[in-house]
């Protein structure tokens, strides 16, 4: 923390002033645009919300309440149906040409992965607040590179990791924090996401109403297909990172918050894609991050597992999904609106008094008041950057097929074979 505050003094300063600051949050900023002066609750902000389908359609939905002057997707029959519930809005295809509306009080990221830092560098370029989907970034590098422009844009920023704003994970990071079971040396992440069955690539040209270059952006060319098109780009590494890449911020997010983790100094990941489809990105994984010490608290072993796999033993807790936190005087296991405790024979658990301030209403409305307050958020993009990048680099050492060190301050893997992974060439005429 900044000003010579702890975590927890700022926190329990935060509550006591109202405000709906966590553990994830950092002491409030000026600049939205330094020269405007903060709005008045009843005022509406002018939005542009890139991605208007899927997660998309939940965002949009979740800030329609203010005045959304602009919508953006290369379906233009997605955009048509959006557009048809928000008339006033300008609609276009091209996110870059979203961002030179004038009068913009933030943006809403809902593209696919391998957009979102192009939309979010722009974004912070031109000093915008930023809304953008998990994983914050398509790769480690990209998380990188918003962090710094985030830092030197200082506006609000939030990752839409948004379970990050419910009441469960905050009772159950300030469990952890009081010491309840004791200093967590071990932690078991499993999500039971099904494994699919995806469709065989056939290529095709693509629909009429489908802007697919623009869809495509950074990434290398490649004929249509359904294949990697709308949700199933999401397993193709050409777009997305699999399931990890998809949930990892979300239950993860837990430990991290919880533990105040940092980035891991080794990762090994084991994988089956399975023969079901053609897609590229693992069905079935399991990642090992191995992160040091922090300050009192001892280095954690934190194990990632999707796809059916989970932990030995697992069945007993009876959850498809969950975080599992383990402590000498027991266990704690949570998952998005649940946690139970389990004492060792002869601990006792002592009440814990809740310090960290609920949400203003949601993870949306969190970041529509800090544009609205000159604040800051709970998954500001330092916090959902540095998770972006420990979620990500379980695909580098998958992709590599090898265990990796990693040094975060260079930036680099002590494996060549490894560090290709970490970021990639983008396609002509497109650059961060």
């Amino acid at each position: 923390m900044t000003q010579g505050l702890s975590r927890r003094e700022f926190l329990e300063a935060a509550v006591k002033a109202g405000t709906a600051a966590t553990a994830a949050g950092v002491l409030a900023w000026p600049t939205v645009a330094q020269a405007k002066e903060a709005r008045s609750a009843n005022e509406k902000l002018n939005l542009a919300v890139i991605g208007v389908a899927d997660r998309g359609a939940a965002n949009l939905n979740g800030v329609s309440h203010e005045n959304i002057v602009v919508l953006c997707d290369i379906d233009d029959k997605r955009l048509e149906a959006a557009g048809e519930k928000i008339p006033q809005a300008k609609r276009v295809f091209d996110f870059r040409e979203a961002l030179e509306v004038p009068g913009l009080d933030g943006v809403v990221c809902s593209t696919p992965d391998h957009v979102h830092a192009f939309v979010a560098a722009a974004a912070l370029k031109k000093g915008l607040p930023v809304y953008c989907e998990k994983p914050l970034t398509h790769s480690v590098w990209e998380a990188r590179q918003i962090r710094k422009l985030n830092a030197a844009a200082r506006v609000p920023t939030q990752m839409g990791n948004q379970i990050h704003a419910g009441s469960n994970y905050r009772r159950v990071v300030e469990t952890i924090r009081a010491g309840t079971i004791g200093p967590v040396e071990r932690v078991h992440v499993w999500v039971g996401a099904p494994v699919r069955s995806f469709p065989a690539v056939k290529t095709s040209e693509p629909p009429s109403y489908v802007h697919y270059d623009q869809w495509i952006g950074p990434a290398p060319y490649r004929p249509f297909s359904e294949a990697h098109f709308h949700f199933n780009w999401r397993f193709w590494w050409d777009f997305g990172g699999g399931t990890l890449a998809d949930l990892g911020c979300h239950y993860m997010d837990l430990a991290f918050w919880a533990l105040e983790l940092g980035a891991p100094t080794s990762v090994s990941a084991t994988g089956e894609k399975g023969h079901n489809g053609d897609n590229e990105c693992p069905n079935l994984m399991k990642v090992d991050y191995k992160f040091p010490a922090r300050g009192d608290q001892p280095p954690v072993h934190l194990t990632w597992y999707h796809g059916g796999w989970m932990p030995e033993g697992a069945e007993s807790y009876k959850k498809n999904s969950a975080v599992l936190f383990e402590g000498p005087n027991g266990r704690l296991i949570s998952d998005y609106g649940t946690n139970n405790l389990f004492m060792q024979e002869g601990k006792t658990a002592a009440p814990v008094k809740p310090w960290i301030a609920e949400s203003v209403a949601g993870h949306h409305a969190e970041w529509l008041t800090a544009i609205r307050t000159k604040g800051s958020t709970s998954s500001h993009f330092e916090y959902g950057g540095t998770l972006t990048e420990a979620v990500l680099l379980g695909n580098v050492s998958y992709r590599a097929g090898k265990p990796i060190l990693w040094d975060a301050q260079a930036l680099k893997t002590d494996s060549p074979e490894a560090d290709q992974f970490l970021k990639r060439e983008y396609r002509a005429g497109w650059s961060l």
